[in-house]
């Protein structure tokens, strides 16, 4: 949970220094704007100044100066109407065919000079008009960059974790192997001696029910190749296991079709991940309810329920149930359904997501996966 934090506080802060040159940024880039802006206007006056000198120039006049600051427009989009609307000169206009209307445009927003008779209207310059955009593109750059941040945070988590379930299920799988090979001789030994002892054969079951967990852990640090199992039979095997050990107030209801439903999978991780929702569904009920497992076999893919009668998730907790660590039990480290998401979403291409639950009521969760 450490980790989760330290991540969720990283974000926040990439976030909010995201926000933070946004800001300056627009705020930089708006009084600098409104500043260049002002200096074209400027520059504008100055300019229908040096046309209404030319208009009004005689023979003794000198016209240098004049057609100086004239020609010195170069970036300036302007159209020069007389009194009826005419358009009597333009400069720095690409697309000739549209003046008039460029014109109006130009008036709606107030771009204009009176000069006696005529109108001068001009639009900002492209290079304005650039710098005016430049603030948004810079900060399409900060997101993308603070998105490219926090996925890259998440996948270093993501990977650390990884290490982390290969590292813990290698070992446990090594640390279960001695132990039990040790008891399967015993249980061996006991039976010579003892045949008609009705304990060994449910020891047995114990040992060799170690011995597939032992199984399991070893398979999580690698990709089992999935093969052809029937669904029917994998969930058949949760309800009785859960069935022989849990109280008889925990009613267990399979719902499977008539016929059997092939999918391509690990049957003992699938039945582990079964097992793991079925474990969470007594404790929610604290003993006492209703599981009910329910396959669905349809024409792309086949989906499977497990709902109880328990107390329900939070709505604020519902996207976090698979988040490791998170647990709302008293005891419980929170891998459980971090591991059962890792095993259909990752070694079977399937996904795992909480269906629907009320507080109270309880909870279904659903499994879909490609046939």
């Amino acid at each position: 949970m450490q980790w989760t934090d330290r991540i969720r506080q990283v974000k926040i802060i990439l976030v909010l220094a995201a926000i933070m040159i946004a800001v300056a940024s627009l705020l930089v880039s708006h009084f600098l704007v409104h500043d260049l802006s002002e200096e074209e206007r400027h520059r504008m006056e100055v300019w229908a100044q040096a046309l209404h000198s030319l208009n009004e120039a005689d023979e003794s006049t000198d016209l240098s100066l004049v057609l100086s600051v004239l020609e010195g427009n170069n970036t300036i989009p302007v159209i020069v109407l007389n009194a009826e609307g005419g358009i009597d000169d333009y400069r720095n206009i690409e697309d000739t065919l549209q003046m008039a209307a460029y014109a109006q445009r130009m008036i709606r927003v107030g771009d204009t000079i009176s000069i006696g008779s005529q109108l001068v209207c001009y639009d900002e310059s492209i290079m304005l008009k650039r710098l005016s955009a430049w603030p948004y593109v810079q900060l399409g750059i900060v997101l993308i960059f603070v998105v490219v941040a926090i996925f890259a945070l998440l996948s270093s988590k993501r990977a650390e974790q990884n290490k982390v379930w290969v590292g813990l299920s290698k070992e446990t799988a090594h640390q279960l192997g001695t132990p039990v090979s040790s008891l399967m001789a015993w249980v061996e030994m006991l039976r010579e001696q003892y045949p008609e002892d009705d304990l060994l054969p449910e020891m047995d079951k114990d040992v060799k029910r170690l011995q597939l967990i032992a199984e399991r852990f070893s398979k999580i640090g690698s990709l089992p190749e999935p093969v052809e199992a029937s669904m029917n039979e994998v969930l058949s095997h949760v309800v009785d296991y859960m069935d022989r050990r849990t109280s008889s107030q925990v009613q267990l209801i399979r719902h499977l079709p008539d016929h059997e439903v092939i999918v391509k999978m690990n049957a003992s991780l699938f039945e582990w991940v079964i097992e793991n929702l079925c474990k969470n569904a007594v404790d929610a009920m604290e003993g006492k309810g209703v599981i009910s497992l329910t396959l669905y076999d349809n024409e792309y893919d086949v989906a499977i329920e497990v709902q109880d009668t328990g107390k329900g998730i939070k709505k604020k907790d519902i996207n976090n149930v698979f988040t490791p660590g998170f647990t709302t039990k008293k005891r419980g480290w929170g891998l459980g359904l971090s591991l059962a998401k890792r095993i259909v979403e990752e070694y079977h291409k399937g996904r795992i997501f909480v269906l629907q639950s009320e507080v109270g009521k309880g909870t279904t969760f659903r499994i879909e996966m490609k046939k």
